[in-house]
């Protein structure tokens, strides 16, 4: 608050008054500021915000990320750790800068986008793309808890009888929503049983259910699904090689 100036005169009757008027402002200000110092803090302690008792905490789900940065978007997959042999072969290839520059060379609009083939990384337009790989493959990795939900990132593999993986070839599922008799038709016809968990998933996030315990599932998409979206509803060259006629690169990195 300002101090208050007396106004000096040639009469000290002037000065006096104006000097007393001015302490009794003062006394005065100082009251009404005191005054308001107090309702200051009864209204700064009514406004204490504490904080709410049992209040949820976000837990981070553990597990190693990796970011897959396309001309679509960027996409985060956290990968399971309960599928070591896949993790571990994936984050290799990821450090070793191996995904980088490749193409999503298979896009199938309502089944999955498909990536990894070594050879697409410098494919002239039109060229058949799918059959590369690293020399290897992975022993599969079926677990029940890990199924074709859209988002999943499962791997590619040969039509071999021990059902083992590429060693660099993954797709993302995109999938589309099923109804109960459509499962119960699959469940019939691949001899597997749907969690109701599972069901629910499949009718309203929607997935590729046909393809569970045929392909290792060994992760799934934390954030970005509607870059899955826009990349498999780019235009193709049609079956049976589905490439993009426009293409989608990827560059891979960890993230954590």
């Amino acid at each position: 608050m300002n101090n208050l100036k007396p106004l000096f005169t040639l009469a000290l009757f002037c000065l006096f008054t104006i000097n007393m008027q001015a302490q009794d402002k003062k006394t005065v200000s100082k009251k009404t500021t005191t005054q308001k110092n107090a309702v200051a803090k009864k209204t700064n302690k009514a406004k204490t915000i504490k904080p709410v008792a049992n209040a949820p905490k976000q837990i981070r789900v553990p597990g190693t990320r990796v970011k897959i940065t396309t001309d679509s978007g960027v996409i985060v997959v956290r990968l399971y750790d309960k599928t070591p042999l896949h993790r571990d072969n994936f984050i290799k290839l990821v450090k070793e800068h191996f995904f980088d520059s490749l193409l999503f060379h298979r896009v199938i609009q309502g089944f999955m986008i498909q990536g990894g083939d070594p050879e697409s990384k410098h494919a002239q337009p039109g060229q058949m793309l799918g059959s590369g790989d690293v020399g290897y493959t992975i022993p599969a990795e079926f677990d029940s808890n890990y199924y074709h939900k859209k988002g999943a990132l499962a791997a590619a593999r040969t039509n071999n009888p021990a059902k083992a993986s590429s060693g660099c070839q993954f797709y993302i599922v995109q999938g589309k929503t099923y109804t109960d008799a459509d499962l119960s038709n699959i469940e019939t016809q691949a001899g597997i049983k749907f969690s109701p968990e599972k069901k629910q998933v499949y009718k309203t996030v929607g997935g590729v259910p046909f393809l569970d315990m045929n392909y290792t599932v060994f992760g799934e998409v934390e954030s970005g699904l509607e870059v899955i979206d826009k990349i498999a509803s780019v235009p193709t060259n049609g079956t049976p090689y589905d490439r993009p006629l426009g293409d989608v690169h990827m560059y891979i990195e960890l993230v954590n």
